[in-house]
């Protein structure tokens, strides 16, 4: 797959799946937009990495909640070709504690989680209209699927990217592709401090072993390029939700 100086959008793209896609993109040609909205350091960290590479690549702060925030970013370049909705953010909060589930919680995850995903699809549009690869993936979760997850404002928001994923799909046919990975489990920072839950968890999936952030990336990077696939919710999982 090649994606010779096409430019690519990745939002959260300092850390675990957006730091994995950011790379994995730049090694197929593009040149890349690492997102960040708090991590500047490890979005800085990311650039390196792929500029010693001989890529091409520079870290843009701002926060995907905020629509004339992405639409800054997006204007300064002047050309979107790939989106990949990655910024994500979560609460561990018990499923049975419904009164942790404060509004400031549910309007936190949502206007991040999926409001976020809106605006950079809403902004990227136009340019990803004037371009012949003009793709976004969005990436959902399982918990979006099964209900379960970090916690319960945290799964609602992922099944709402899923639909977001094939209303987008619709709207902005036939110019631009709309899909949504979804991962299982993946080795990223979000189990820090749960490492042992995670390895208890390995040997009872099928394939045996937990994703790491390269397996998502390396999807994301084939919906980009699949020129024949729209509105589609795609698991990579190592069969957790067999």
């Amino acid at each position: 797959m090649e994606f010779k100086d096409k430019v690519a959008l990745v939002t959260g793209g300092g850390t675990g799946i957006g730091k994995a896609t950011s790379i994995a993109l730049a090694r197929r040609g593009a040149v890349v937009v690492v997102n960040y909205s708090r991590s500047e350091s490890d979005a800085e960290e990311t650039v390196w990495a792929i500029l010693e590479e001989g890529g091409q690549a520079v870290a843009i702060q701002a926060d995907v909640s905020r629509d004339q925030e992405v639409r800054r970013i997006i204007e300064r370049f002047g050309a979107v070709d790939l989106l990949v909705n990655n910024a994500s953010i979560t609460r561990h909060i018990p499923f049975s504690d419904l009164d942790a589930a404060t509004d400031e919680v549910w309007d936190e995850l949502f206007n991040v989680n999926v409001k976020g995903m809106f605006n950079c699809a809403r902004a990227a549009a136009p340019y990803l209209k004037q371009s012949p690869a003009g793709a976004i993936v969005n990436l959902g979760s399982i918990a979006g699927q099964t209900g379960l997850g970090s916690s319960l404002p945290y799964a609602v928001s992922k099944a709402a990217v899923h639909g977001l994923t094939k209303s987008l799909a619709r709207a902005l046919a036939p110019e631009i592709r709309v899909n949504c990975i979804v991962p299982g489990a993946v080795a990223t920072r979000w189990w820090e401090g749960r490492e042992e839950q995670m390895n208890r968890l390995a040997p009872h999936l099928p394939l045996q072993r937990i994703s790491t952030p390269e397996d998502i990336a390396a999807m994301i990077c084939a919906a980009l390029e699949q020129k024949a696939m729209t509105g589609q919710i795609i698991t990579v999982d190592s069969g957790q939700t067999l």
